[in-house]
């Protein structure tokens, strides 16, 4: 698959297309900083220089996802910012790529969300803009046209992956998981079509990635 992935230089969003190459895919990485392109392509994909939160950026947005067969949103603010940028970037960018993806005919959309998106009020004061964005941003994709998958990982750590964990609708917990397996579950879900349409939580755990995606 042509493969176009949001946020490329993020650290969740690395290790995914560093995978996504090994499997074979064809790659584009869009990052929205000059900068960023070297890592991309360090990491074996194609850059392509794009600024989500930019209201003109609608056409290098379009020119983005043309030819792609697959959209990964792992693309956000970043836990430093306000307020303002969680909406123009957690939602406003998964947005307008699902919009370009829409007018374009990319059918396959995955997008990183969060445990806790589904019901911000439950969290404190600083995370609620990021898990409301986060699941507006969900609400908007399940809304379109597009073959879904939405991922609520739990807290992200840094540790070695295990290629297990625990996988459901909801999983009625709190928890952590490697980006390493988060990344794993985006690239063995972009092929498996009973992810297409369905949400889950994904914490670490017992089950092999591909067992506990056939359980959803």
């Amino acid at each position: 698959m042509k493969v176009l992935v949001a946020g490329a230089n993020g650290n969740t969003a690395r290790r995914t297309v560093r995978r996504l190459v090994r499997e074979g895919h064809e790659v584009r990485g869009l990052v929205r900083k000059e900068e960023q392109t070297q890592n991309v392509q360090d990491d074996g994909a194609e850059p392509v220089l794009c600024d989500l939160e930019q209201e003109e950026a609608d056409g290098a947005i379009a020119e983005a996802v043309e030819g792609c067969d697959a959209i990964i949103f792992a693309a956000g603010a970043g836990p430093g910012s306000g307020a303002a940028r969680k909406e123009t970037m957690d939602y406003g960018g998964a947005a307008k790529l699902i919009g370009a993806a829409e007018a374009r005919g990319v059918s396959r959309y995955l997008i990183l969300s969060s445990t806790g998106a589904d019901n911000p009020g439950d969290r404190d004061d600083a995370m609620r803009p990021y898990l409301e964005a986060k699941g507006r941003a969900d609400e908007r994709l399940r809304n379109s046209s597009l073959d879904y998958t939405i991922i609520r990982p739990g807290s992200l750590t840094d540790d070695e992956g295990t290629g297990r964990v625990d996988a459901a609708e909801s999983l009625g917990r709190r928890g952590e998981i490697p980006r390493e397996d988060v990344a794993a579950t985006f690239v063995a879900a972009l092929g498996n079509p009973n992810t297409v349409g369905k949400t889950f939580e994904l914490l670490a755990g017992d089950t092999p990635i591909e067992e506990a995606l056939k359980g959803i």
